[in-house]
Formats: structure tokens, sequence, C-alpha cells
């Protein structure tokens, strides 16, 4: 980990994620402890602090652990096959879906209607589950469509005659 002016560059066996602070915050490295502190006292610096807190906790736990989010297809002929640095789905359409993935995002697939990206920036895995999802969100019908593994949707009764 390294601190340069509003720079913060972290290292770790996952990967490794850069920052640029805000003008109106601080970091300050005591020991193995990271602190951040507001330059001037009013609400918006106290905010941006909070946040800035949220996303260096975010970036360390990414460098050390990695983020995941696991997807589920749920459908008739619905499957998802990650090959390389692409990831292909079969979603009802008359084409196969091909999604290519981002540096430094990687996409398991342990069975046939499971997803699972995983990768150090937070902000990344959760952006590329999205735009997976938005290929075919779960509709309220018939349930079918890619959902995140602990999504619930509320399931609505057919028209009636």
């Amino acid at each position: 980990m390294s601190i340069s002016g509003q720079d913060l560059k972290i290292k770790g066996g996952k990967g490794e994620l850069l920052m640029t602070m805000h003008n109106s915050v601080t970091l300050k490295q005591e020991g193995a402890e990271l602190m951040v502190a507001i330059q001037n006292d009013d609400k918006q610096a106290n905010a941006i602090a909070g946040t800035t807190r949220s996303v260096v906790f975010n970036m360390v736990h990414g460098v050390s652990t990695g983020w995941e989010k696991k997807l589920t297809l749920q459908g008739v002929g619905y499957r998802a096959q990650a090959q390389g640095r692409k990831l292909t789905l079969q979603l009802g359409f008359s084409h196969p879906v091909e999604y290519s993935l981002p540096e430094g995002i990687d996409a398991a697939t342990p069975s046939q209607t499971e997803v699972i990206i995983s990768g150090a920036d937070k902000q990344k895995v959760g952006q590329v589950s999205a735009e997976i999802r938005a290929f075919r969100p779960p509709e309220p019908y018939k349930g079918k469509g890619v959902r995140y593994s602990d999504e619930y949707v509320r399931r609505k009764e057919a028209k009636k005659k």
C-alpha cells in the first residue's frame, strides 16, 4: 500500500487497485491502520470522508479476498458457458448472447444455470453482474430470466378470462 498526495495504491494477492482522493479528505497511515481525516469541518466533507472510508475498505477487502456475485438462470433452455474472457449465454433469443469480460473480472460456470462473477474491484463486479442480468431480467409471471442468487422475484397471477 502506498500513499502519494491524494493517490492511494493498494496491492494484494488478487490484484492492484488505484484511487484518487477528494480534495477535502486526507489519508494517514498509522501502523497497519489507515485513517481518513477531513480538511474542513462541513457537511459535505464529512459525507465524503465516510464514503472514502467505505471505498478504501472495499479496496482492501477486494485485493485480499476478492468480491463475487452469483447469478442464476431460470427458464427452459437457459444456459451459460464461460470460455476464456467470454461468457456465452443462451437466453431464449434466436441467437446466443456473447459478453466479453472486462480486465480484472473472471466468470465461472459451476453448472449450466449458474454464473459466478468475481474480481478485486467491487464496483466492477457489481456492474458486470448488472449488465449480464439486463440481457433478460426476471419477469413476474413465469419467473424466467437472469437473477441474483439471493434475489426474490415477486410473482403475479395471470389475467383471468
